[in-house]
């Protein structure tokens, strides 16, 4: 008696036509997952149609001009990257068996992420097993928690509106922010400033600042000083922020521990209010659900025994006065 369709499914399928389709998600298009892959765009059309054919789904609604994604697509996208995930993590663990702690660390991290505790740790762990190796990602913080969730990094470094219930979270540190304008600004070489100064300036702000993101606080704090309604400028990456903020394009808000050296640089100047400032967290985030290799397991048990011998005063930057 022949096995069941369903029991043959995977037997028959060609695993490379997922991570095809996988690339094709994520380039949002056929002409740019195959310039990513080295292909021809009819090589990726044809190997989409064979996994359309193969799962019974339509996966890509592909007309000119439009790329949209099924619900089918998104429900294999989601379980494609989950295996591509776990088959990421093969070398590392096949390579357990020697006597070195050895193997790869990968962490996703939201950009200019400043810890003197965090860098210091890394250095430690780093000496202690020199045969660790490394990558960085820089992401935005919603993405940093998909790569963790599905499974594609070791850790993830970033800003929380919520925390997410599939994963754990640690608090790495907390920071303040603090509203800052360039050289070029009427204020810079203001002899004194007072909040109602501010009233109706342009800024610049992080994409995060939205209603419901992880800086909106930052907002209200924008808000409460009656700054203009509408962003002059907008980016994710705070070196672009600050960039604008030096070009006069509106005032910002940074970290003040990232601001310090621009500030002792005479490149930007804080504005008030000085106190009461919005305090933003940086979580550590892992997936309990991932195997871990023995490095990933040996790294966040180091960092999770540091964290616990460093109260979160300690581990909070940004709090003394300017």
């Amino acid at each position: 008696m022949p096995p069941p369709e369903r029991s043959r499914f995977p037997w028959n399928l060609d695993w490379n036509l997922l991570r095809t389709f996988m690339v094709v998600v994520e380039k949002r298009g056929i002409s740019k997952a195959a310039a990513s892959m080295g292909l021809k765009q009819p090589t990726i059309s044809a190997a989409l149609k064979r996994l359309e054919q193969a799962v019974g789904k339509t996966l890509i609604i592909r007309k000119p001009n439009e790329f949209t994604i099924t619900r089918a697509g998104q429900v294999l996208y989601t379980e494609c990257a989950t295996i591509f995930g776990t088959v990421s993590q093969l070398p590392a663990i096949l390579d357990e068996n020697n006597a070195e702690l050895r193997g790869h660390l990968s962490i996703a991290i939201t950009s200019s992420v400043v810890s003197e505790h965090f860098d210091a740790f890394l250095n430690r762990f780093s000496n202690a097993h020199p045969d660790v190796t490394y990558s960085f990602s820089v992401l935005e913080s919603d993405e940093v928690v998909e790569m963790v969730t599905l499974n594609r990094a070791s850790f993830g470094i970033c800003l929380l509106s919520m925390h997410p219930k599939a994963l754990n979270t640690l608090i790495l540190y907390d920071e303040f922010f603090g509203l800052f304008c360039g050289p070029r600004h009427r204020l810079f070489a203001a002899e004194s400033i007072v909040p109602a100064d501010l009233d109706g300036e342009p800024f610049v702000a992080f994409q995060t600042e939205a209603e419901g993101g992880p800086l909106e606080v930052v907002s209200r704090l924008r808000s409460r000083l009656n700054l203009s309604r509408n962003w002059r400028g907008v980016s994710s990456s705070l070196n672009e922020i600050r960039r604008m903020i030096m070009a006069d394009i509106g005032i910002g808000a940074l970290p003040l521990h990232v601001a310090q050296r621009d500030v002792a640089a005479g490149r930007i100047r804080q504005l008030p209010p000085y106190d009461n400032l919005p305090k933003v967290s940086i979580h550590l985030v892992s997936n309990p659900a991932r195997r871990k290799s023995e490095v990933e397991a040996a790294f966040l048990s180091a960092i999770e025994a540091e964290l616990a011998t460093i109260g979160i005063i300690e581990r909070t930057y940004g709090n003394e006065e300017p």
